[in-house]
């Protein structure tokens, strides 16, 4: 298998491409428009051919390179059935596969952190968009979070995952590049509440500024980056 985590420093992001082996067909997640050449020289480098690009939400810090990878390459875009993205292509399911040769990659609506957020899980790696970070989890305020929706996602969905699951989540701030399920169910700080109501005090209380350009970088996302 190939798998390359590939990061953009502007936002933050992580996107992920993903093969069942050189000569393959190809998978992109979350990828950032600026860095859409990269990904191009990448596939070329490794003989791949990318015929599907997920996003896990709609992303407010940054503009996805989904559109441009679909005109390049005649990939289909993915997103989570609840994107009010009307250009995706497919939208799958809660529970749905997404076939990529031999590898199966389970969608799971993950919503919280936006109303649309899905995660991916395919054998023991987790893709979790903002839904799960490594040591933090996705802010709620705003398209319309919640974090009542974000505790049941982590709690009742994400964190009944086995602890060996390893986790590669959109972004990360401090240089982290993976965990595990059981790393953060045991030493991440916002999973170490007692109940809903006081994991929903913590995130009303994060006092977060907006991300820079975000309802622009949101206009086009919901264009898929067009």
């Amino acid at each position: 298998m190939i798998f390359k985590q590939l990061f953009d420093n502007k936002s933050s992001t992580y996107t992920y491409l993903i093969s069942s082996g050189k000569g393959r067909e190809a998978l992109i997640i979350d990828p950032v428009i600026e860095n859409v050449t990269e990904y191009i020289n990448l596939l070329k480098e490794l003989d791949l051919k990318l015929v599907k690009v997920i996003d896990t939400h709609i992303h407010a810090d940054h503009v996805t390179g989904a559109s441009k990878l679909k005109d390049l390459t005649k990939c289909s875009t993915i997103m989570g059935e609840h994107t009010p993205a009307e250009a995706v292509e497919i939208k799958v399911k809660d529970d749905e596969y997404i076939n990529l040769d031999n590898l199966e990659i389970r969608a799971m609506h993950t919503p919280g952190h936006t109303s649309d957020s899905f995660s991916f899980l395919m054998d023991k790696y987790l893709f979790s968009g903002d839904t799960l970070l490594i040591n933090g989890t996705g802010r709620t305020d705003f398209q319309n979070g919640n974090s009542k929706d974000a505790y049941n996602s982590l709690f009742n969905r994400i964190l009944k995952l086995p602890d060996e699951t390893l986790l590669y989540p959109a972004h990360d701030y401090k240089g982290e590049t993976v965990s595990t399920i059981g790393r953060e169910r045991k030493y991440n700080p916002r999973l170490q509440v007692k109940s809903v109501d006081e994991y929903i005090e913590i995130m009303n209380n994060l006092n977060l500024k907006k991300p820079i350009s975000i309802d622009e970088n949101i206009t086009r996302n919901l264009k898929l980056g067009a």
